[in-house]
C-alpha cells in the first residue's frame, strides 16, 4: 500500500537560509529510509538530508543552488507504508541488536569506511594507480555508496562540484570514460593536477570543419607538451652585432658556389654554438632520469628545426665540431631537403645535444622556443635588422641579430645562461672564433 508524502527540510538549527549543493536522487528512483536526498552547505558545515520514508521519488521540487530553510518541501515520494516501522518495532530491534552484539558489555560501534573495490579496467588495460585517496575525497555518503556499487575509487574522480565536492555526474563520467578507454587518469588527484579543458561545441556559433592532425603533428605535440610540463623553462634574450659576419658571408658567395653549396647564416650559427658549447659544457649535457646526475657529453651534435608541410622536424648534424663551414652548409641543405621530402631516417633525428630554431627568414623580434628534451637548452633566432649603435662617440648603422636561449632551470641557472648568451653574441660579432 502506498501514499504520496511530501518531504520537507527538517530542523537545521538557527540557520535561516542554506544552499543546496547536491541532489542525490532523481524522479523514478527507489529509496529506503535514511537514504540521502539532498546535501546542504552553510558557511560552517555540510549536511545530508535523509529520507524519512521508503518509496519511489515522484517529483523533485528543488534544484542545485537553491536557498532553503526549515519546512521547505524537497520532494514528493510515493511512500510504501508497510516499510515504515513503528516506534515500538524500532526500539525492539535496537534492543535485540545490542543483546546479540555484546551480551556482557555494550560498546559504541567503531565506524569504518568500507574499502572501495578496485576501479574497473578499460578495454585497453587496467588503470595504474597509487595509494587510494578515496577516504579523503569530498563526497556525501550517498555518492560514496554509489561509487562503491560501481567499484570506483573516488580518489581518482575528476571533480566538478563547488569547493571540490564530487557529484554523482562526476562518478558517472569517470565510469564511462574508464569503460571506453579514451582517457588517462593521474595517480593522485591533488591541487597540482592539470585541469581539463572543457569540450566546446563550436558548431553552435557558426559553420566549422574538422581537419585531422597528421601523425607528425600529433607526435610533435606530445613531445612539446611533455617537455613543457616537465621542464622548468626560462628564456634569456640577447642581441649580436653580425655586421662583419654578414659581410664575410657575402664575400664568400662565389667560393660557396664552387663548393656546390650555399653559405647561409644558419651555418655560421651552428659553428658559433659549437664554440660556445666548448666554453660552457653544462649546456651540452642531459639530466639523468632519476635527476641525480648530470650526463656530460663528449660529442657535439646540433639539431636544426625544419618546417615542412607535414609539421616540424629536427634533423641532427653529427659531430658538428669536426666539420668545416662548407661541409656544414652542404649537410644542412641535404638534411633540410630530406625532411621536406619525408625521407629522414630515425637515426638522422636522434642524438642531438643542442637545437637551433630560426625564424629569421619569416620575421619577428624574438620568441621563446621549448627545450627539446632531453637536451637542456635551445636557441631561438629572430630576424636581423639594421639599428643605430653608438660607437666611438657617434651612431653608426649595424646589423643586429636578436636571439634567445631557453633552458632547463634544473640544470642551468640564470647567471650561467646570461654568460652563455653574452659569449655567444661575442662569437657571432667577432667571426675569428667561428673560422678557427
Amino acid at each position: 500500500m502506498t501514499k504520496l508524502t511530501e518531504v520537507k527540510v527538517p530542523d537545521i538549527g538557527d540557520i535561516d537560509k542554506v544552499e543546496i549543493i547536491e541532489i542525490a536522487v532523481s524522479p523514478g528512483d527507489s529509496i529506503n529510509v535514511e537514504d540521502t536526498l539532498i546535501t546542504l552547505e552553510s558557511d560552517k558545515a555540510t549536511m545530508d538530508i535523509p529520507s524519512p520514508v521508503a518509496g519511489d521519488i515522484t517529483k523533485i521540487l528543488v534544484k542545485n543552488g537553491d536557498m532553503v530553510s526549515e519546512g521547505t518541501v524537497i520532494a514528493e515520494i510515493d511512500q510504501i507504508e508497510s516499510s515504515v516501522p513503528s516506534v515500538k518495532e524500532q526500539s525492539d530491534s535496537v534492543e535485540k541488536e545490542e543483546k546479540e552484539s555484546s551480551p556482557k558489555q555494550v560498546k559504541s560501534p567503531e565506524i569504518k569506511q568500507p574499502a572501495p573495490r578496485p576501479a574497473p579496467a578499460g578495454p585497453t588495460g587496467s588503470i595504474t594507480v597509487g595509494s587510494s585517496s578515496s577516504a579523503n575525497a569530498h563526497a556525501s555518503p550517498a555518492i560514496r555508496k554509489f561509487a562503491r556499487e560501481l567499484g570506483v575509487d573516488l580518489g581518482l574522480v575528476r571533480v566538478s562540484g563547488r569547493k571540490g565536492r564530487i557529484l554523482r555526474e562526476d562518478v558517472m563520467s569517470f565510469t564511462k570514460a574508464v569503460m571506453s578507454g579514451d582517457r588517462v587518469f593521474e595517480k593522485n588527484r591533488d591541487a597540482f593536477s592539470l585541469p581539463e579543458i572543457p569540450p566546446v561545441d563550436f558548431s553552435k556559433f557558426g559553420p566549422v570543419e574538422s581537419v585531422p592532425l597528421t601523425r607528425l603533428n600529433k607526435l610533435s605535440g606530445q613531445n612539446l607538451h611533455r617537455s613543457w610540463i616537465n621542464v622548468p623553462h626560462v628564456t634569456q634574450f640577447d642581441e649580436a652585432d653580425i655586421t662583419k659576419l654578414e659581410q664575410y658571408r657575402k664575400s664568400k658567395k662565389q667560393e660557396a658556389e664552387d663548393h656546390d653549396t650555399k653559405l647561409t647564416l644558419l651555418s655560421f650559427l651552428i659553428k658559433a654554438v659549437v664554440v660556445a658549447l666548448k666554453q660552457f659544457p653544462k649546456f651540452n649535457s642531459s639530466l639523468s632520469p632519476d635527476g641525480e646526475q648530470l650526463i656530460m657529453k663528449q660529442y657535439c651534435h646540433i639539431g636544426v628545426a625544419v618546417n615542412t608541410e607535414h609539421g616540424l622536424m629536427v634533423p641532427v648534424i653529427k659531430d658538428a665540431d669536426n666539420k668545416g663551414m662548407y661541409d656544414l652548409a652542404k649537410e644542412l641543405a641535404v638534411l633540410a631537403q630530406k625532411a621536406r621530402d619525408k625521407k629522414l631516417s630515425p637515426s638522422e633525428m636522434q642524438g642531438g645535444c643542442f637545437t637551433i630554431s630560426s625564424l629569421g627568414h619569416i620575421g619577428g623580434t624574438g620568441f621563446t622556443p621549448i627545450v627539446n628534451t632531453p637536451e637542456v637548452a635551445i636557441m631561438g633566432v629572430a630576424r636581423s635588422t639594421m639599428k643605430p649603435v653608438y660607437i666611438d662617440g657617434k651612431f653608426v648603422p649595424r646589423l643586429i641579430l636578436p636571439f634567445s636561449i631557453s633552458y632547463d632551470h634544473r640544470v642551468i641557472d640564470g647567471v650561467a645562461a646570461a654568460e652563455f648568451t653574452r659569449s655567444l653574441g661575442g662569437i657571432l660579432t667577432d667571426i675569428r672564433d667561428i673560422l678557427m
